[in-house]
């Protein structure tokens, strides 16, 4: 892609199980001029995560700081802990030309919807609702009553994207390489638009 090209938010968003996370590292893999928005969040790290690589982990006081500022793009509370994606380095990775690749769940997305409307919005959705259970179960990472939690959250989740008018594209995570090319051709779309 050249860099005449205009900068792009796209926001990827989607139950857990989904597939939203291997979706944008291939995004992020494959696009040269990409960058991953790094969130703040309120919970604390599962696993390896390290801090500043998908989050940055952050008190809940310092958390309400950056709302009250206005520093946030958007914000949201997912089962208990708080979630939300600083603003001044989406906006200059766009100044500058880059694809900003931003995973975050739908409460959100519409926020971004409504801040930034050219921004691209796409939920991803798991081929069956066996599949999501499967794919949870798969990662042993979390509580049986995580996981159910988890499941009954995606059906909130996936009746609002449907109906909520946030998100244009929608997309069926069966096969990933089928999605990524989706993805890919939709990004390509709007950066020359």
């Amino acid at each position: 892609m050249s860099g005449c090209k205009r900068g792009v938010l796209v926001v990827i968003s989607g139950p857990s199980g989904a597939g939203k996370t291997s979706i944008c590292n291939e995004l992020l893999r494959r696009l040269p001029n990409a960058r991953w928005s790094v969130s703040v969040t309120t919970r604390p790290p599962r696993g390896n995560e390290q801090d500043g690589a998908a989050y940055h982990f952050i008190s809940a006081t310092e958390f309400q700081r950056l709302v009250a500022d206005g520093e946030l793009l958007e914000h949201a509370q997912y089962l208990n802990h708080w979630y939300g994606t600083p603003r001044r380095p989406v906006e200059e990775a766009l100044a500058a030309g880059q694809v900003v690749v931003m995973e975050i769940e739908v409460q959100g997305g519409a926020q971004v919807a409504r801040r930034m409307p050219a921004s691209v919005r796409i939920f991803v959705l798991p081929p069956t609702m066996d599949t999501l259970r499967a794919r949870l179960a798969g990662r042993r990472t979390e509580s049986d009553a995580l996981q159910a939690k988890r499941l009954a959250e995606a059906d909130g989740e996936i009746a609002f994207a449907r109906s909520g008018g946030c998100y244009p594209h929608v997309i069926t995570n069966d096969i990933l390489e089928d999605s990524v090319q989706e993805v890919l051709a939709i990004i390509e779309q709007a950066r020359q638009a």
